[in-house]
């Protein structure tokens, strides 16, 4: 039996994929694979920081507030997401 590494729903026992396509492992926190990684730090930190919220509504004021701070802050999220090689490849 083969180790299974992170969550259940991540991964499929019968997927078969195009020969000319290989799946690579990809660990399960690696910001400079995946930059929303650190776009999700900074809105914990900034807006989402030791919150208990009480209801959904609440949930849903905490995100509507985290969807206005990345739209007023575009230099702060190219900061966080913006590593030199993904820059170069577009």
């Amino acid at each position: 039996m083969v180790e299974q590494i992170g969550a259940d729903n991540h991964h499929c026992g019968d997927l078969v994929g195009p020969r000319n396509v290989t799946l690579l492992f990809l660990p399960s926190y690696s910001p400079e694979l995946n930059p929303k990684e650190n776009l999700w730090d900074e809105i914990r930190e900034k807006i989402f920081k030791n919150y208990a919220l009480k209801s959904m509504d609440a949930v849903q004021a905490k995100l509507r507030q985290a969807i206005l701070y990345i739209e007023r802050n575009p230099k702060r999220v190219q900061s966080v997401t913006s590593f030199p090689y993904i820059v170069r490849s577009l």
